[in-house]
């Protein structure tokens, strides 16, 4: 039998949801576009893309080296308005599955000069270390000189990466490598190694002097600081746990407070702001009003008060440490706020949503980064009897199909019987 005998042309018919065409049959084509006729060669519900026969016009040529190897870029081949009306189309193909009649609003771009944060992996490959991201479906490692859609202070990230594996076995042991770009310099977090003796510790640490690095740590844990790191962005100065959550872009992060500081508008005097992190939304918020910040981890809440304690003109800022999922703000609470904010992990905040849809808030605005779990949390509050007022998409996530949005609810008064 020939090589090409079980070569077959499809038709591509729509992007699914995270960037790979799908044939007319229902197969998934990754790197193919609506429209396009393309040859494969089918594996199971997959088909592997040997060449595109029939090009859409919204293809482009994509730039990175690493594109179809790397499995971190899905639609680099796909022009930027297109990509943008898809991941609208993300966004509004979520509300109507769960039955909210809002269309989103035009979707912002914010991924301006690029991310500031980075996960590699150092991996050993013939004999030597060499750190990349994973290909596609696979734990198969795929070495780079640097990522492109990353802001340049990142591009030296992987020969950092590097460097530090030597103390750990030059990635004999699977090492992952957390990098931000910040104020001071680049702040490492190293993970997945486990405990380090303090012979290797010592080894660490001079290393991250040699390379200049603001910060080195090991699973959270500081093994180097020379001043407390900090990440500056829209005047709102940050100070992140070691590996700990900051927004993807300094773009994402401006454009999402500035959306919720809009929502709020200038009349609102008291503000919870639930899934709070470091406190991006409660430093904005707090140059109008008072915010009550709530969040778990007890290092990104010490992050918080001290951008509170070195800031200037903002109005009062307490922290509660409290996990939302188990133990959510219930309606007595939440009566003593005019808003609420919540900006929850990719899970979102199906505890936290019941309550408020038994509060009495006047105004909540949800921030998530999952088009699926917000629309769930949505459908909720609409039930309580909120209205929601919009939805905006937000791309800091370029070429994959990660989307962030704004929601806007506002209480419907209540009813005369």
């Amino acid at each position: 039998m020939s090589e090409t005998a079980d070569i077959e042309t499809v038709t591509i018919r729509d992007l699914g949801a995270r960037g790979d065409g799908i044939a007319e049959d229902g197969i998934l084509v990754p790197y193919t576009l609506p429209g396009e006729r393309a040859e494969i060669r089918r594996e199971a519900r997959r088909g592997d893309l040997i060449a595109v026969t029939q090009a859409s016009p919204d293809r482009v040529a994509p730039f990175c080296p690493y594109y179809m190897r790397c499995g971190g870029c899905r639609t680099q081949h796909l022009a930027r308005p297109a990509e943008l009306a898809w991941k609208r189309g993300l966004v509004a193909q979520a509300l109507s599955q769960a039955r909210l009649d809002v269309a989103p609003a035009p979707i912002i771009d914010a991924h301006g000069t690029g991310r500031r944060r980075l996960t590699l992996h150092v991996r050993e490959i013939d004999g030597r270390a060499e750190a990349g991201l994973m290909a596609a479906r696979s734990h198969a490692l795929v070495p780079i000189d640097h990522c492109p859609i990353t802001v340049p202070a990142l591009h030296a990230a992987p020969a950092v990466a590097r460097r530090l594996a030597a103390p750990l076995g030059h990635g004999r042991k699977p090492l992952d490598v957390a990098v931000t770009a910040t104020d001071q310099g680049l702040d490492v977090d190293l993970r997945g190694h486990g405990p380090v003796s303090a012979g290797v510790g010592t080894a660490l640490v001079r290393i991250a002097g040699e390379l200049g690095l603001a910060r080195l740590s090991l699973h959270g844990e500081r093994l180097m600081e020379a001043e407390p790191v900090s990440v500056t962005a829209d005047a709102i100065r940050l100070y992140p746990a070691p590996g700990g959550f900051l927004q993807a872009t300094a773009a994402g992060q401006a454009t999402l407070c500035d959306l919720t500081l809009t929502a709020l508008g200038p009349r609102v005097r008291r503000v919870a702001d639930l899934f709070a992190g470091c406190g991006p939304l409660s430093l904005a918020i707090a140059r109008t009003a008072a915010v009550h910040a709530v969040e778990s981890d007890a290092a990104a809440l010490a992050g918080l008060e001290r951008s509170t304690r070195m800031a200037s003109g903002l109005r009062r800022i307490t922290t509660e440490r409290r996990d939302l999922f188990r133990r959510p703000l219930l309606p007595l609470e939440l009566k003593a706020f005019d808003a609420v904010v919540f900006d929850p992990p990719r899970a979102g905040a199906e505890a936290q949503a019941r309550q408020l849809a038994a509060a009495r808030v006047p105004l909540v605005i949800g921030v998530a980064c999952d088009a699926g779990t917000f629309a769930r949390d949505a459908a909720t509050l609409v039930a309580g009897g909120y209205r929601l007022e919009a939805v905006t998409p937000v791309d800091q996530f370029r070429h994959s199909g990660h989307v962030e949005m704004v929601g806007v609810f506002r209480r419907e008064p209540a009813r005369r019987r």
